[in-house]
């Protein structure tokens, strides 16, 4: 038997004879609380309709305060904010660009056709 071995099986019991304190620590489990700062920051340059993707974006960042701060409903509260006006963001986006591209499609023909009849000498 190696010498620290014989020590370490004969050292005994613990030294102190009164009650063995332990402490525990909780760790708490990071509760995922989304905030979408990507979806707000994308409708805030591109589907900024009526400001919903700034407010959004705003939103978004009082929720990722609110979780560093470990306020958890604070976060899910400003967090569903924000979801809620970046699909309002989102969709009124997409319906203008619809719409502008409806638009461009049938005015456009009947302009070029009124601009060639005023260059042929239709005009004034």
């Amino acid at each position: 038997m190696i010498k620290e071995e014989h020590e370490v099986t004969f050292m005994g019991g613990p030294q102190n004879p009164g009650p063995v304190r332990s402490t525990v620590v909780h760790v708490q489990a990071d509760t995922a609380v989304p905030d979408h700062i990507v979806w707000s920051l994308f409708n805030t340059l591109f589907f900024n309709t009526c400001c919903l993707g700034f407010v959004a974006f705003a939103y978004s960042v009082k929720s990722r305060d609110r979780k560093m701060v470990g306020d958890v409903i604070g976060a899910q509260s400003h967090g569903s904010t924000a979801k809620c006006l970046n699909i309002v963001a989102a969709v009124l986006g997409i319906l203008m660009t619809i719409g502008l591209i409806v638009l461009v499609a049938t005015v456009l023909p009947g302009v070029i056709h009124a601009v060639q009849q005023n260059s042929y000498g239709g005009g004034f």
